[in-house]
């Protein structure tokens, strides 16, 4: 059914160090927000879910010597959807992702964000709308949404729940596709 778990992805050492440094907290909220927004739009949530946790994986530490995020530096010298586009790629094909999953979800990834595109509209697709969508709902003025805090057992629960309604989702219109 699904190759790669997010649990799976949580656990990984490249999410813990990157996806960390960003904000776990960010992470999972735009994971969730993804999921939502994914099955309102029948979009599938797994890869939105998965896109969703994993869209700031590329970001740069934009710290002031103080400790604190410098928005200024990091709205002007940004290309973490780049970055985090091929880091997602490579992390998700080597937990055994499906290749054809991996690639739409690091494009996801890569246009979740305008902050480093020439001024201009891009035609999204529904997977990379509804991740650049749950970003948004949970963004706070200045980055302040990377410093909100989660601890281990809190994130690998709302992870573990996650997991569960996707895999539901999932199982529930396999079998109305079944019966119809």
């Amino acid at each position: 059914m699904r190759n790669v778990s997010l649990e799976k992805l949580y656990n990984h050492p490249i999410v813990q160090k990157y996806v960390r440094r960003s904000g776990m907290a960010h992470a999972i909220a735009v994971a969730e927000k993804a999921f939502e927004i994914a099955v309102q739009n029948k979009v599938d949530p797994d890869l939105a879910a998965k896109a969703g946790f994993l869209h700031d994986i590329g970001h740069y530490t934009w710290y002031r010597s103080n400790g604190e995020w410098d928005y200024q530096e990091y709205k002007q010298n940004d290309i973490h959807a780049i970055k985090g586009a091929a880091r997602a790629h490579k992390l998700l094909v080597r937990c055994g992702e499906d290749l054809q999953n991996a690639k739409e979800i690091a494009l996801a990834i890569l246009l979740h964000t305008d902050s480093y595109l020439p001024d201009g509209q891009l035609k999204l697709s529904p997977l990379q709308y509804v991740v650049a969508k749950a970003d948004q709902a949970d963004e706070l003025p200045g980055g302040k949404h990377h410093y909100r805090k989660i601890d281990g057992g809190t994130a690998l629960a709302r992870i573990q729940t996650l997991d569960q309604r996707i895999n539901h989702y999932k199982l529930s219109n396999q079998i109305e596709k079944t019966v119809s």
